[in-house]
């Protein structure tokens, strides 16, 4: 199926949505549910979390089918809801941990994070870079590269305008780089 008929598909599944048609939901779901929970998996790192998360995204899917107004794609419209629930589940867990002094009691015996990208693949090593950027760098990382969103949709997800993107783009590129350069992995990977 080409890209513009999977996305009349998605348009048609939304209508049938907002009529309350069950089995369009499975449809939906189906279709889109691996790529929502990779992306929400990358962004919080917690399976069963991400899990829950997903359920949460296609039950605000259900519940909001006579919103989509059409602007944007059904897998943009899903991925800014995923986008949105990751990061509030994100900050709710940091604002739980401020306030937990045994994080600080506990010993990392851990290799660093040097002897750890030594270790393990080219894969890993830019999965470890990525984690090491602000959530708003590994968003747009993941959206671009993972996703394969176009500026203009990466902006309609995160809500910014698309010259942000731009430079948010450039930026994460910058330091992800330099991680890499840090981390003794240099551009001429086979």
């Amino acid at each position: 199926m080409n890209e513009q008929n999977s996305k009349d598909r998605d348009v048609d599944l939304m209508k049938r949505l907002k009529n309350g048609d069950q089995s369009a939901m499975q449809v939906l779901y189906a279709r889109h549910y691996q790529r929502i929970y990779r992306f929400i998996l990358r962004q919080i790192k917690d399976e069963t979390m991400a899990e829950d998360i997903v359920n949460e995204v296609f039950l605000d899917c259900w519940r909001s089918a006579g919103k989509f107004e059409g602007r944007s794609s059904v897998t943009t419209w899903l991925t800014a809801i995923s986008y949105n629930k990751s990061i509030s589940y994100l900050r709710k867990r940091r604002e739980a941990q401020m306030g937990d002094g045994q994080a600080e009691a506990m010993v990392d015996d851990a290799d660093s994070p040097q002897i750890e990208l030594m270790k393990g693949d080219k894969g890993d090593q830019l999965r470890y870079a990525i984690s090491k950027l602000s959530e708003t760098h590994a968003a747009v990382i993941d959206l671009a590269y993972y996703h394969e969103m176009s500026i203009n949709e990466i902006a309609e997800v995160l809500d910014v305008p698309a010259n942000t993107i731009k430079t948010r783009l450039f930026h994460a590129r910058k330091n992800l780089h330099e991680i890499l350069c840090d981390a003794g992995v240099d551009r001429g990977w086979p």
